[in-house]
C-alpha cells in the first residue's frame, strides 16, 4: 500500500468520495492523476471511477449537497463540483463494439474489465483513496522506466480507436525514456489510414500537445518513421530546424510554456505556417501568434549591431500583427537562430536578452 498523497486527502476530494459511498462502495482514482502522483508530476485533473451508475451517482452527489453535472452520460460520465473543483467521474465499462473511432460500452462492476479497456498500462492503474495501489498490467515499472506499453496487443487497442496513434506518440514525447518499440511503430504504420476518421480538432488538439513536450524530437522521428507525421500534419519539412531551436532554446533558457508550440510548429513547417495552422482550426489567437512569430522570424538580423536591431524591430512592428507582444519577437529570433544553422553565439544572446526588453 502507497501512502495517499496530500491530493487525495484535500476537503474536496474527501467530500466527493464521502458522497460516492467510500469506502463501503469501491471508489478509487483512475488514469493521469494516478500516474502523474507516483511520478511526482502536478496533478492537473483528478479522475475518479465507481462501480455505480450514472443515476446513482448524481443522486449520490446531490444528496450529498454537490453539484452534478451529466457530461457524458452515454458513456457513464458525471462531472462533480465540491469546493470550486471539478471531478470526472465514470462507471466503470466494457467496450460492446468499437468502429475505430467510437465505442459502444456497457456499465459493469468489475474492476478488471475495465483496466483492460484502456489504452496504456500506465493509465490502466487506479487506486483507493486510502493509497491502496492497483496495477494489472504492470505500469507502475513502465511508468518509472519510460516505457509507453499499450495494453494488449497494439493492433487491437488502435483498430478499437485510432486516436491511440496520436497518444501513444503524444505519450512517448511526455513520459518516453525508452526508445519506442518496433512492433508499435509497426502497427502504427499499418494502421494509420485510420487517422482519416479522426476529426481536424482532435489531431490538432494531440499536435499542441506533443509540441509542447519538453523535448519531443524523439517522437517527432518516431512519428516520421511510422509515416504518421506527413499523414497528420500537412506543409512539414525536415526537422533539422526544429531540433535546433530546441537546442536553442535550451541554451537560452527560453522556458515560456505558453506559446513553445507554435515556435515549433512554425519551425517545423516549410510552407506557410500560418495557412497550416487555420487548415486545422487553431484559434484566432493561436493564428495570430504564428503569425507573428513567422513575420519575426523572417525579419530577424543576421548581424547584431545596433543599427540591424533597430531595422529588426521597425520591420517586426511595422507589419500587420495584430495584438502585437515582446514575446512573438523574442521568438521570432529563437526560430531565426535555429534557422541559420549557427552555433548560439554572444551576439544571438545579446539580441534575445535585448529583444525580451522591449515593448510594443
Amino acid at each position: 500500500m502507497q501512502p495517499p498523497a496530500p491530493w487525495m486527502e484535500t476537503p474536496q476530494v474527501k467530500a466527493v468520495f464521502q458522497a460516492l459511498g467510500a469506502p463501503s462502495v469501491d471508489v478509487r482514482f483512475v488514469g493521469g492523476c494516478v500516474r502523474d502522483s507516483l511520478l511526482g508530476r502536478d496533478i492537473i485533473d483528478i479522475d475518479i471511477a465507481t462501480p455505480d451508475a450514472p443515476a446513482v451517482v448524481i443522486e449520490k452527489l446531490e444528496t450529498a449537497g454537490l453539484k452534478a453535472v451529466p457530461t457524458g452520460l452515454a458513456h457513464g460520465t458525471v462531472t462533480a463540483l465540491a469546493g470550486g473543483q471539478s471531478f470526472e467521474i465514470t462507471t466503470l465499462r466494457k467496450d460492446t463494439a468499437c468502429d475505430g473511432r467510437h465505442a459502444a460500452v456497457e456499465f459493469t462492476a468489475d474492476w478488471a474489465e475495465d483496466a483492460s479497456r484502456r489504452d496504456f498500462t500506465f493509465n490502466a492503474m487506479s487506486q483507493q483513496p486510502d493509497g491502496t495501489l492497483f496495477d494489472p498490467y504492470d505500469g507502475v515499472t513502465d511508468a518509472y522506466a519510460g516505457r509507453v506499453r499499450f495494453v494488449g496487443n497494439p493492433r487491437d487497442r488502435i483498430q478499437e480507436d485510432y486516436l491511440r496513434i496520436l497518444r501513444y506518440f503524444r505519450f512517448l514525447a511526455h513520459y518516453g525514456k525508452a526508445a519506442p518499440e518496433d512492433d508499435v511503430l509497426a502497427a502504427c504504420n499499418a494502421l494509420r489510414a485510420g487517422l482519416a476518421k479522426l476529426s481536424t480538432e482532435r489531431v490538432r488538439d494531440e499536435l499542441i500537445k506533443l509540441f509542447s513536450a519538453s523535448d519531443p524530437r524523439v517522437a517527432i522521428a518516431a512519428m516520421t518513421s511510422a509515416g504518421v507525421l506527413h499523414q497528420v500534419m500537412p506543409g512539414i519539412g525536415g526537422q533539422e530546424s526544429l531540433s535546433k531551436l530546441i537546442e536553442v532554446e535550451r541554451a537560452l533558457e527560453a522556458r515560456d510554456g505558453e506559446s513553445i508550440w507554435h515556435r515549433r510548429w512554425v519551425a517545423l513547417i516549410d510552407t506557410d505556417p500560418v495557412s497550416v495552422a487555420r487548415g486545422m482550426k487553431v484559434s484566432g489567437k493561436d493564428v495570430t501568434c504564428i503569425k507573428g512569430l513567422t513575420a519575426a522570424a523572417a525579419a530577424a538580423p543576421g548581424a547584431f549591431e545596433p543599427p540591424d536591431l533597430y531595422r529588426f524591430r521597425y520591420a517586426y512592428a511595422n507589419r500587420d500583427q495584430g495584438d502585437r507582444h515582446d514575446s512573438a519577437a523574442a521568438g521570432g529570433t529563437l526560430i531565426a537562430c535555429a534557422c541559420s544553422g549557427g552555433e548560439v553565439t554572444q551576439p544571438w544572446r545579446d539580441l534575445f536578452e535585448h529583444v525580451l526588453s522591449w515593448g510594443f
